[in-house]
């Protein structure tokens, strides 16, 4: 486990476990990918990755395993409900040990939208973030039309931090970006973690 520090890493809340990716569980979260996570006529991402091949998805993962440095780290946790891998939940931080800042970028299966599980596992990672590592504020995006993530964001304390224009399936929509300072954070629920002091160093910062 030490060859790969961060899969000593578990984050806990009521219903969910959060668990950096490996490749079993990738095998799980893309077997639940496949059973949809949007209607085909919509779609919710910067990055229209659901629109490719599969293994260009097993690609992006091990691409984001294989790059994380401490001084600009992305880690994707597999989100469990129960024992089975529901979505995906990402934290990004670059130069995190001078900026404080991070980014977060989930999904999860169509299936268990609606319950409450989104916002539980992106309050999850911003307890994390604020609550363990230090972080003081943190980005995200959504598709002005998205209003289950921006709904989240909202329910979770962000708030509008200007827009801009991305090109999605061949045509421009306008992307909210929104701004959480750690001071304005509403967490969902408590969480628990476990192992971080073994994995310190991946996110560039000292040993405790």
């Amino acid at each position: 486990m030490d060859a790969w520090p961060l899969w000593n890493l578990v984050l806990r809340t009521p219903r969910l476990e959060l668990c950096p990716d490996d490749d079993a569980g990738l095998l799980e979260l893309f077997a639940e990918a496949e059973r949809g996570i949007h209607p085909p006529d919509y779609m919710p991402f910067g990055v229209p990755w659901t629109d490719q091949h599969p293994i260009t998805w097993m690609q992006h993962y091990w691409r984001r395993r294989a790059d994380c440095v401490p001084t600009d780290w992305k880690v994707h946790f597999l989100v469990r409900l129960d024992g089975v891998v529901i979505g995906a939940q990402a934290l990004y931080g670059a130069d995190f040990a001078i900026k404080r800042l991070v980014t977060t970028g989930s999904w999860i299966g169509l299936r268990y939208q609606g319950l409450g599980y989104g916002t539980e596992m992106r309050s999850a990672v911003l307890s994390f973030a604020f609550d363990h590592l230090g972080a003081t504020t943190a980005r995200s995006t959504a598709f002005l039309d998205n209003r289950r993530s921006l709904g989240v964001g909202r329910r979770l304390g962000y708030r509008p931090d200007g827009t801009g224009e991305a090109v999605r399936r061949g045509r421009t929509a306008v992307e909210q970006r929104l701004l959480l300072k750690k001071t304005e954070f509403r967490p969902a629920c408590p969480i628990r973690v476990e192992g971080l002091d073994r994995c310190l160093a991946v996110f560039g910062l000292p040993a405790e």
